[in-house]
């Protein structure tokens, strides 16, 4: 009662502030506006929010430079319809359309980033990008696979780095921030330098990151060891090579040292259990050129370099075994695309992208009594290879009030590993996907739209290769499996004006030939229960999303968002695997001049609709997860050349843990970040 008071009297007040202080405005103050009306890229064409059949999210710098997110996956807590998972304090798994793992797809500056041995499940890879390196976030939802390929069933995430512009004249810009958090939580730095002139620009960051243990809410206390290190570098040049042609080279390198898998340590009897290094680095070019032809309109070209090393070690309580694991995984990728625009009103992409990894895997378990060292397989079988090819067309047509966006992509793949248990694998699956979208205007401010698109992800090296324990399992190699699909059927309603935008989307969708994990019944290793997969699985997932954003006068403005999701396992007849609660997030916003303050409130209903997995998992447990409430409390001011933020989160001490996680939130803690602007 006393929470529900809390929360009910900081809505009123605000609300109250706000009517109150609207006849003292004077000028329209939009220094802040945390969740703009969104202009989404996808495949390099630009569209209007009103104008796309589709729900999408967009959370942009200036959101996560206030609120102060610590990671890629914290930042993304804020936006409507994603809900983030921590299995350890170094993690961060992103869930769309009740998906997450390789049912959802990364994109870095519209690359894919998801490679063959992304896990099923909740996993850290969206980590492996630099927060501070983002301009924004793109998140659609239920779509990507006619756009980008493999694994976008439950949506894409698309983000976006920090990019220079051209200037007529020559400017030089720097920057340096440092932000601390209360009890050593995070010591954080970041240095940037910006150069611009009419034909080059660049741009070039680095940060160097200590995060300590985490210190949970009202009587959790300190999750030691969950604390890590980690620092980065990016750099983004570009080159004007014409007035219609441009050259653009991007470089990425993260690493990060020593992160501990703490519901390991804790809960499974392990003295020993951590990430030794993840390290994620990519390096691309790409080539743009406008003609003055409606067949060829502009031309792209993309080649990339990616490398993902994972160093892993655990041992035991109570024993000598200390097992080292290292997987790296190189992935060459090149796209190329048309754009077409045979009449005013049309738009054609046209274009194919192919991806080709290869996985190197080893193991090596030492006995210091004995004074040995062996050599084992590693996770996955050592010099994998996974070629992935796709050729893909898109349409956007507008016919008065009528939006249309419809696409096909087909997708076919070579994957070819060597395993001791499976022999030689040889597989070739293939995918033919299409999308339909209708968005009607209403009216100037009303839009009704609709889509139907079909999905799939294709079985990778995780699939087909893993040995080893991976979560709470001990999983044996698999073979001859197939591509799961999908279709998401979705119906929406916008209304978009300067004050007010509502949205409002209802979703369903279908999956079948789902890859899931078998268990084989008597078998034991380790201690684990044996698994392996099959494509043996039915299911599906409904649910509906609603946001409202509303300036309520010239300084003030409230936004919100909830989402809800029903997932069923068909096979089984239960439910789905880590189907999230009710959960999401109000903004309570304020500027004026030199001056910012954001009241956030994040939420989560109880989850007790559990599958037999759930129940299994000791991140959950049969009792499920409890309802939570956190508000955070932000300020900034700007100083001249200086930005000071400061502020309060989880102001209550909440004890929370977001569902299907291995380590609790932060409680009640202080930050302080200085940016000082040259």
């Amino acid at each position: 009662m006393k929470a529900n008071f809390r929360i009910k009297g900081i809505y009123i007040l605000a609300f109250v502030l706000g009517v109150n202080s609207e006849a003292q405005s004077q000028n329209i103050d939009s220094n802040f506006k945390t969740l703009e009306s969104i202009t989404v890229i996808s495949r390099n064409i630009k569209s209007n929010d009103s104008s796309t059949p589709y729900t999408l999210s967009r959370i942009n710098e200036k959101y996560i430079e206030l609120a102060e997110a610590r990671t890629t996956p914290e930042a993304l807590m804020g936006a409507s319809g994603v809900f983030i998972q921590k299995t350890n304090h170094g993690g961060g798994s992103a869930f769309i359309s009740g998906l997450t793992g390789n049912e959802t797809l990364i994109l870095v500056d519209g690359i894919r980033m998801n490679n063959s041995t992304f896990r099923y499940g909740p996993n850290q890879y969206l980590n492996t990008i630099d927060v501070f390196s983002i301009d924004k976030i793109e998140v659609a939802k239920g779509i990507g696979s006619v756009e980008h390929g493999s694994d976008a069933i439950g949506g894409i995430i698309n983000l976006l780095t920090k990019e220079a512009q051209f200037s007529q004249i020559k400017k030089i810009h720097f920057n340096s921030e440092i932000r601390l958090i209360s009890s050593g939580m995070e010591q954080s730095s970041r240095s940037e330098i910006n150069y611009s002139d009419k034909n080059f620009a660049i741009i070039g960051g680095a940060s160097f990151r200590n995060f300590g243990d985490l210190i949970g809410g009202n009587g959790v206390g300190k999750q030691s060891p969950s604390g890590y290190q980690e620092k980065s570098y990016d750099i983004k040049a570009k080159i004007k090579t014409s007035e219609k042609s441009s050259i653009l080279f991007a470089s990425q390198l993260l690493r990060q040292n020593d992160v501990p898998i703490y519901h390991k340590i804790i809960l499974e009897n392990y003295k020993i259990n951590q990430v030794d290094l993840q390290e994620r680095g990519m390096q691309y070019l790409r080539y743009k050129k406008e003609f003055k032809n409606n067949i060829l309109s502009e031309l792209l070209i993309t080649g990339s370099l990616q490398r993902s090393i994972e160093q892993r070690s655990n041992q035991k309580n109570n024993s000598a075994t200390y097992r080292k694991e290292a997987d790296t995984v190189k992935t060459i990728g090149i796209s190329a695309e048309i754009i077409s625009k045979p009449f005013p009103n049309w738009n054609i992409n046209t274009g194919f992208d192919y991806y080709q990894d290869g996985v190197n895997s080893i193991a090596n378990e030492s006995n210091p009594a004995w004074n040995s060292i062996a050599a084992k397989r590693g996770l996955y079988p050592d010099n994998s290879v996974y070629k992935n090819s796709s050729l893909f067309q898109i349409h956007r047509i507008k016919l008065n009030n009528i939006q249309l966006e419809t696409g096909i992509r087909y997708n076919f793949l070579s994957i070819q590993l060597k395993d001791e248990l499976l022999g030689i694998v040889n597989l070739k699956p293939s995918a033919l996907v299409g999308n339909l979208g209708l968005n009607y205007a209403l009216s100037k401010k009303q839009y009704l739209y609709s889509s139907v698109s079909s999905g799939y992800r294709a079985p990778n090296i995780d699939d087909l290769g893993s040995l080893g324990i991976v979560d709470f399992r001990y999983e044996l190699p698999a073979s001859n499996l197939k591509p799961e699909k999908s279709i998401h059927t979705e119906l929406g309603y916008k209304y978009i004006s300067r004050k007010l935008n509502v949205n409002v989307s209802f979703f369903y969708l279908s999956l079948k030939d789902i890859i899931a994990r078998v268990k084989l019944e008597g078998q034991i290793i380790d201690g684990y229960t044996v698994y392996t997969k099959q494509n043996i699985e039915s299911a599906y997932i409904k649910g509906s999303e609603f946001s409202v954003s509303y300036e309520i006068n010239n300084h003030f403005r409230f936004n919100s968002n909830v989402t809800y999701t029903y997932g069923q396992n068909l096979t089984k007849k239960e439910p789905m695997r880590r189907i999230p609660p009710l959960f999401g997030q109000s903004n309570i916003e304020w500027s004026k001049g030199k001056f910012e303050v954001l009241i956030s409130h994040q939420f989560a209903g109880k989850q007790d609709r559990l599958s037999q997995g759930d129940k299994d998992d000791n991140r959950i447990g049969k009792p499920g997860t409890p309802s939570w409430n956190v508000f955070n409390l932000m300020n900034g001011y700007q100083y001249k050349k200086i930005k000071l933020n400061l502020g309060m989160l989880n102001i209550f001490n909440e004890k929370y843990k977001t569902h299907g996680s291995g380590i609790y939130g932060m409680g009640q803690s202080f930050y302080l970040s200085t940016k000082i602007n040259l």
